[in-house]
């Protein structure tokens, strides 16, 4: 029976990365698979983006409310909604497995759609995410991997100390004018970084503010002991 896997870490730890590679090695060896993402993750648009500078367009978004397995037949029959002709009656290669870049934005119902796709459609899931927020709070698509997933694999990273890095801190730019910021201060030095522990869940990286991973110790010292 194929598998749902859920590999999940904190920033920068190489989620997309592995994904991009677990593609790679399926196609080397002939076989087809589909890259998919949430379209709430505005990061490079349609393209699964490595930090390492790899890229791929992903075969299909999912939009939020979409039912996620339909999407996933469309694509296995090679079928195009947004194109002319929608179906052709060209042959394809059945799909060895469905890959999925920031599964943490995905619905509860989309999750239970990943499941599907695997026990009932025989191909093999792996999703790739971040486990909470900023706030440390469990995103709903994370929990309901944690709940659902045959197999749980914590991709691993450091913290700016050394220890491992386990929570994602958010941070935003301050503009500080020319006259506080002191008399030899440069444009980029009049842009100060802060952490914030307070706003939305969902702030996409690199579009709306930045993240910075942490271990247990830094985390609490930049939120004076405060979580959640």
């Amino acid at each position: 029976m194929a598998k749902l896997y859920f590999r999940y870490g904190a920033m920068n730890s190489g989620k997309s990365t592995g994904l991009l590679q677990a593609a790679f090695n399926y196609e080397e060896r002939g076989q087809r698979v589909l890259l998919a993402k949430p379209q709430v993750d505005s990061k490079g648009e349609d393209q699964i983006v490595s930090r390492l500078g790899v890229t791929r367009e992903a075969d299909f978004l999912i939009p939020p409310g979409a039912n996620l397995m339909a999407l996933f037949r469309q694509q296995v029959r090679g079928d195009d909604p947004t194109a002319l002709l929608t179906h052709l009656d060209a042959e394809v290669k059945p799909v060895a497995c469905l890959l999925v870049d920031e599964a943490q934005f995905l619905e509860p119902t989309q999750v239970d759609d990943l499941l599907r796709i695997a026990v009932l459609e025989g191909v093999p899931v792996m999703a790739y995410g971040i486990r909470t927020d900023f706030r440390t709070a469990s995103f709903p698509g994370s929990a309901r991997l944690m709940e659902l997933a045959h197999s749980l694999e914590e991709l691993k990273t450091i913290c700016r100390c050394g220890r491992k890095a386990i929570f994602n801190t958010r941070k935003v730019v301050d503009t500080v004018a020319g006259h506080d910021a002191g008399p030899a201060t440069s444009a980029r030095e009049s842009r100060r970084e802060r952490f914030v522990f307070e706003g939305d869940q969902v702030a996409i990286d690199g579009v709306e503010v930045t993240y910075e991973s942490l271990c247990g110790v830094c985390y609490l010292e930049e939120s004076g002991g405060r979580l959640g």
